[in-house]
Order: C-alpha cells, then sequence, then structure tokens
C-alpha cells in the first residue's frame, strides 16, 4: 500500500478535522477498512518523544474513508509552527502508515 501525502493547516485554538479516502494502489479501488482502526499523531519532529493524538475514526469501511481530528482544547496549547503527522491502520494484527505530512499550526488572532 502507497503511502497518501497531505500537508494540513491546524489554527491554534479553533476544531480541527479533516478527512482522506484511501484507495488500493494495486486495483484503484477504494481501500476496504472493515475490522481495522486506526491512529494518528502529531509531532514537533520525527524524533520528538512528546506527541499529541489526533481522534481518528474510519467513517465509511467500504469506502476506505478515515477522519482525524483535534478538539479547540487540544489545539490551543500547540506552539505555532510546523509539525508532522502520520494516520496508521491497524488490521488483522498487522500496521500500515497510510497517511503522512507536514502540519503547519498557526495563531489565531481573535480571541
Amino acid at each position: 500500500m502507497a503511502v497518501y501525502v497531505s500537508n494540513i493547516v491546524i489554527e491554534q485554538g479553533y476544531d480541527f478535522d479533516t478527512s482522506f479516502q484511501l484507495a488500493d494502489t494495486r486495483t484503484n479501488t477504494p481501500l476496504k477498512l472493515i475490522d481495522a482502526s486506526t491512529e494518528a499523531q502529531l509531532r514537533k519532529h520525527y524524533g520528538a518523544s512528546t506527541s499529541v493524538s489526533f481522534a481518528s475514526t474510519i467513517t465509511n469501511a467500504e469506502l476506505g474513508i478515515i477522519q482525524i481530528s483535534l478538539t479547540a482544547a487540544q489545539s490551543v496549547s500547540l506552539k505555532p509552527g510546523r509539525y508532522v503527522y502520520d494516520v496508521k491502520i491497524l488490521n488483522n494484527g498487522r500496521e500500515y502508515k497510510a497517511v503522512e505530512g507536514a502540519a503547519l499550526v498557526r495563531a489565531g488572532v481573535t480571541r
């Protein structure tokens, strides 16, 4: 399975969510995620010891759609700047990296 690369922007102090539709690169059809689960984390850099966990869910297993999100309470504690994140799929005892990319946390003005 190929890793989907997507850069995201998180507004500090606001709710964040985004969805990804994954495809089976061998058949060019939606990746079936039946009986799978997901995990996703955000870190300042790949070697950072601290992380923030996204809420990650499979919103449509037949169409391969997953969603990641942060609450406003989580995003307000992030310092503005560049981060990295990825999303892992767990299925039948195996782990796959499904999505990865850079995350830009932008500071807000209105409070």
